[in-house]
């Protein structure tokens, strides 16, 4: 298994540079205070797309060749990874075909479209995604783009962390902990190689919701197990129902353990990413900042990054959870 490393981390650094945007770190005095600890955001709900999947899908389609663009990218995802795709071909002015799941929210799916992609729906009760995909390139042809199990998409995804690491530690501040929102685990492992790197002390956490934590349940047994698909999340980014082969072998060894949260903490981390930092987050995206409401992490660490990873969420939703009373 060809595993990427940080080299190749730094080297999607430098092939995105210009193409997608370097996210700023926030902080809030007023959260601080609330939870006790110094927390350092990276908001990827401002990136292109309104994902960090776009660092990855970018990063793998810039490295095609001309044959594999001729031919086109097929991927799966229930939108964020989709949107990735779909900007980068676009961009590049390559063909693509998403499957997406019919209950996707309807603004990933639309924005998918827009970008020019061919959105190919199923039910993700009962259909396999990637038999579907696997078929569509067996039958007419197009290079398979994983949305995490991909050592180029991977290392895309890392320069999320490597920003991170980059801007605390201008400001000579160690991050004691990183928290990553996860699925099927490439975010993690991109930024738990750049934290091998350079800042090997820090504690970094895969934070997934309740009813699918797969990475949670894999770390503690040392080995991938999976989780039902008929449960159900209102964190539809989330929703991979087993670690990947390749992101779990990073993991493994690199992380310091897996959170989960439940709908109501995610709707609380969303409304406080609105209300403190003004950032709209989806469900997914926000999962990260429940675990630090939540105080799932010990009192020790007291200087907190936590990564934002999307805002892709539909406005009625976000709307109705943003005036709900908390919970």
């Amino acid at each position: 298994m060809n595993l990427p490393t940080f080299s190749d981390v730094q080297a999607a650094a430098q092939r995105l540079s210009g193409h997608v945007v370097r996210t700023p770190m926030l902080t809030n005095p007023f959260l601080d205070a609330q939870v006790g600890r110094q927390l350092f955001f990276k908001p990827e709900c401002l990136q292109l797309t309104g994902s960090f999947k776009v660092r990855g899908a970018l990063n793998r389609l810039l490295c095609l060749t001309p044959q594999e663009r001729a031919a086109g990218v097929i991927a799966w995802s229930s939108g964020n990874h989709a949107q990735g795709i779909a900007y980068a071909a676009q961009r590049l002015g390559i063909s693509a075909r998403i499957v997406m799941p019919k209950d996707a929210p309807l603004i990933k799916r639309q924005h998918t479209q827009a970008y020019g992609a061919t959105v190919i729906p199923y039910d993700r009760y009962s259909e396999d995604r990637e038999a579907i995909a696997y078929q569509l390139a067996d039958t007419d042809g197009g290079i398979i783009v994983p949305s995490f199990d991909d050592p180029l998409v991977i290392a895309g995804q890392g320069t999320v962390g490597l920003e991170l690491f980059e801007d605390v530690g201008g400001q000579d501040i160690h991050l004691d902990a990183l928290l990553v929102c996860c699925s099927g685990g490439g975010l993690v492992a991109g930024c738990a190689l750049a934290g091998e790197a350079l800042s090997p002390n820090t504690a970094i956490f895969s934070v997934e919701p309740a009813d699918f934590d797969d990475h949670r349940r894999s770390l503690q047994q040392g080995r991938r197990e999976r989780v039902s698909e008929q449960r159900h999340s209102l964190c539809d980014a989330l929703l991979a129902p087993i670690p990947g082969e390749m992101t779990f072998a990073i993991n493994q060894p690199r992380l310091a353990g897996g959170l989960a949260v439940t709908d109501a903490a995610v709707k609380r981390g969303m409304q406080a990413a609105f209300e403190h930092l003004k950032v709209v987050v989806e469900p997914g995206g926000a999962v990260g900042m429940a675990a630090v409401l939540e105080q799932l992490l010990p009192v020790s660490y007291e200087r907190i990054g936590v990564v934002l990873s999307g805002g892709n969420v539909d406005p009625l939703l976000f709307a109705a959870i943003i005036d709900a009373p908390d919970e």
